[in-house]
């Protein structure tokens, strides 16, 4: 029997000058790479989703469609990214 650590974790981040809740899961894609999908709600509580993959160095996202906010971010998400994963290990 083979068991798999899930990693699941919440944290909060100032973007676009409010502080955000984001959401970010761990999982696998279909060729076996590592993906994290992320959630967080804008000012009017709509819920945004992206994923974020490692590239290279670091965790970029993967689809272009988010706000600029949290594209601005995407350093402080993959610098959250790799301290969860350090600590998980």
């Amino acid at each position: 029997m083979l068991f798999v650590k899930n990693v699941q974790f919440t944290r909060l981040v100032k973007a676009d000058g409010s502080l955000r809740e984001f959401n970010f899961r761990k999982h696998t894609d279909s060729q076996g790479g590592i993906l994290f999908s992320v959630d967080v709600c804008d000012l009017r509580n709509n819920r945004i989703a992206f994923k974020m993959q490692h590239k290279e160095t670091a965790w970029k996202i993967v689809q272009s469609l988010v706000p600029e906010w949290v594209t601005k971010n995407e350093h402080i998400l993959n610098q959250l990214i790799e301290e969860e994963l350090k600590n998980a290990s």
